[in-house]
């Protein structure tokens, strides 16, 4: 592995807006953009280079993420974007064409133009840490998700094999353990939003639900294992799900892994907890949440030990909190804890699920100041 080839600091934050008319951005006046159950309004918008401050309302019914594409890479994103709240998102943005994901993934995609200009004067901003101080900690990062993506080819192929034999314990038994591979590395997972789509997207992204011909991946699957209790017509996804996986191992092979992903990171995985686990969302039908729970919890845990270092050096007490409330998390977990796995979903206590609010809410708070206190716009 290449230390310069694979660690290019990359600290330009890609950013932006879209649905139906076009804005443009002064260098203080943020752009509104609003989603609503079929796209967003305005659905094209432009932008000059450099920064730019975007308002995204979700007038829908449902929690949305809103993202910046390039190709099929994604560049910027913020996820789970409650119904009738607003997000404000500050982004870098270079000159080019890019599109919009507008809420459910059967919606069209939005259109932003960031049109060449003469950059506006940098706003002040946190000195950044050093790129030689990042170069250790993305490393390190790398090695992490590499392993865990090869992981995930392996156990991939068992699962689908299984699916395909019509083994329908077999296949029950491997879902979760599959999964959890692809969860501690999500953040990373999601920079490739065709990928991400066909592999983890949920009933709920589609406007025909379960029955949209896009509906594919791990959860189409889940649904037949534990919603059908059947492994019939499953063959073709089992087969879709193993080459989108092996192709996700390509592009993560040469992949350069940004400052901007992993610490961002962070912050998205415990988002994803707090907007779905808890909720009991993610895994309606296996009722295996505290497997994906768990993973979300180690990919930011590894996360914030690689940065520890860097983070004690500027804000100390925020190192304290989020270790405190890592471990409140861990311990509530534990509890639930059978052999190698978790008990149903189901199991959970009341209780415990509000115990975990408190921590949980908190850890994302704070994670998702880890950018801002280590000066990576």
């Amino acid at each position: 592995m290449t230390t310069a080839a694979r660690l290019t600091v990359s600290l330009a934050a890609l950013c932006a807006a879209g649905a139906l008319g076009a804005a443009r951005a002064a260098d203080t006046a943020p752009v509104g953009v609003t989603i609503s159950d079929k796209g967003c309004e305005p659905a094209n918008v432009a932008v000059v280079p450099g920064k730019s401050v975007f308002k995204i309302k979700n007038a829908s019914k449902r929690a949305v993420e809103w993202e910046i594409l390039k190709g099929v890479d994604v560049v910027e994103e913020r996820e789970n974007i409650i119904p009738g709240f607003t997000q404000t998102i500050t982004a870098t943005l270079d000159a080019g064409d890019y599109q919009m994901t507008c809420g459910l993934l059967s919606n069209p995609k939005g259109v932003l133009k960031v049109a060449a200009s003469q950059p506006a004067a940098a706003d002040a901003k946190p000195a950044a840490v050093s790129p030689m101080d990042l170069v250790g900690p993305l490393a390190e990062y790398k090695v992490y998700v590499t392993r865990e993506i090869d992981a995930l080819v392996t156990e991939t192929r068992a699962f689908t094999a299984a699916v395909k034999a019509g083994k329908l314990a077999d296949a029950q038994a491997l879902y979760a353990p599959t999964r959890q591979h692809y969860e501690r590395i999500e953040p990373i997972a999601e920079l490739f939003n065709d990928l991400d789509g066909s592999m983890d997207s949920r009933e709920d992204d589609f406007e025909k639900k379960a029955e949209d011909p896009g509906f594919t991946g791990f959860h189409r699957i889940e649904k037949g294992l534990f919603g059908d209790k059947s492994t019939a017509g499953l063959a073709p996804v089992a087969d879709k799900l193993m080459a989108d996986t092996e192709d996700l191992h390509r592009r993560v092979s040469g992949l350069a892994i940004t400052p901007k992903s992993m610490v961002g990171g962070a912050a998205d995985l415990i988002e994803e907890v707090a907007s779905k686990k808890i909720s009991g969302e993610e895994d309606r039908y296996s009722r295996t949440d505290l497997f994906d729970f768990q993973a979300n919890v180690d990919g930011a845990q590894k996360i914030v030990a690689l940065l520890d270092p860097l983070v004690q050096k500027r804000d100390p007490a925020l190192v304290a909190r989020v270790k405190g409330n890592f471990a409140k998390v861990d311990a509530v977990l534990a509890k639930y804890r059978n052999g190698q796995g978790f008990e149903s979903y189901d199991k959970l206590a009341p209780e415990d699920r509000n115990r975990l609010k408190g921590p949980v809410t908190a850890l994302a708070e704070d994670l998702s100041t880890l950018r801002g206190t280590l000066g990576i716009d």
